[in-house]
């Protein structure tokens, strides 16, 4: 059986970079999963990151994007188009460093043989401000695209009869799901 671990990036504290933890949190809130599937919020992880990527056969993560597309539009990344690029200088401490983290975990021997980036556009990273509409619109479908590679990958799920509290303290925002 694959271990599959699914988890939300980014900082609750900037806009739309909540995603991540947002989306993470409302999965497990309303899916519960077989055997070897995990989700969490990992906030605003730097090379921290790696730790969550040993022991893993795939790494499935969310995050808010600047990739010039609409606000909202959703792209899936797979671990080849995420190496492509050389990794970026750090411009913070809490930089996700997603391309370093690969490599690192990979010359560990260690790393997840698959890891996906679902990325939805961002709108505005203000501070203190809660996720725009665009963003918002666009969770159902980030919970597709994960939910269809848990399943690729040998994961299964279950929609929960009763969501369990979300935890989600810095939005109170409802999302519906049709899966």
């Amino acid at each position: 059986m694959k271990k599959i671990k699914v988890c939300g990036v980014g900082s609750v504290l900037l806009g739309d970079d909540a995603v991540g933890p947002y989306t993470a949190r409302w999965i497990a809130a309303n899916y519960e999963f077989g055997k070897g599937v995990e989700v969490e919020d990992l906030g605003t992880p730097g090379l921290d990151l790696i730790a969550y990527m040993t022991g893993i056969d795939v790494l499935i993560l969310i995050d808010s994007v600047d990739n010039r597309e609409p606000a909202g539009t959703v792209t899936v990344y797979d671990k080849a188009e995420i190496t492509r690029c050389r990794p970026a200088v750090r411009l913070d401490p809490h930089s996700p460093c997603i391309t370093e983290s690969i490599f690192v975990a990979e010359l560990a021997g260690d790393g997840p043989e698959e890891v996906y980036l679902i990325g939805v556009t961002g709108e505005q990273l203000d501070v203190g401000a809660p996720l725009s509409d665009s963003v918002q619109n666009a969770i159902p479908l980030v919970v597709e695209k994960v939910l269809e590679r848990v399943v690729k990958h040998g994961g299964s799920f279950q929609k929960r009869e009763v969501p369990t509290d979300a935890d989600i303290w810095w939005e109170n925002a409802r999302v519906e799901v049709a899966v």
